[in-house]
């Protein structure tokens, strides 16, 4: 079986986690601008006061930070900086052939532990609270990167 092929169950795993994490991405920047058209406010570039069919009174104070637009960038901003290695790693971790027990447990664990943070980011949740899955998610990653270091020194040595 070709580890890169829907016949393997590990490969179709990444796929499905992959996609929606991807989601998860992409849905991060809607709500950003879902709370920019909300608010009114929030916008960062001077060409945003230009009118337009959602802008039709566009007002100075618009580029001033808003706690709530703010809040969702810094969640689109953190998916961004954790994300992408989960993709990477992930893939390496398809390549190595791990048992699929362990493949579910790490990338279903990943997307689980993003959604509970994203969970607790967006309801304001303590910093603790918050930074709990974000380290599960982190040590995730971690697990996967050196589980595919471990197979590649071996193929190597």
């Amino acid at each position: 079986m070709a580890a890169f092929s829907l016949d393997n169950p590990v490969f179709v795993t990444w796929l499905i986690a992959a996609a929606l994490t991807v989601l998860k991405v992409m849905g991060q920047g809607w709500m950003t601008v879902r709370a920019m058209t909300r608010e009114g406010a929030g916008f960062v570039s001077p060409e945003d006061l230009r009118p337009g069919a959602i802008n039709k009174a566009p007002d100075p104070a618009q580029l001033q930070p808003n706690e709530a637009v703010e809040r969702s960038r810094r969640m689109h901003r953190n998916d961004l900086e954790n994300i992408p290695a989960f993709w990477v790693a992930g893939l390496g971790l398809v390549a190595v052939s791990p048992p699929l027990w362990a493949a579910i447990a790490l990338m279903m664990g990943f997307v689980i532990a993003r959604a509970l943070h994203a969970w607790a980011y967006g309801t304001a949740k303590s910093h603790e609270t918050r930074a709990t899955f974000y380290t599960i998610g982190s040590v995730i990653v971690i697990v996967m990167a050196l589980w595919v270091l471990v197979a590649a020194l071996g193929a190597v040595g």
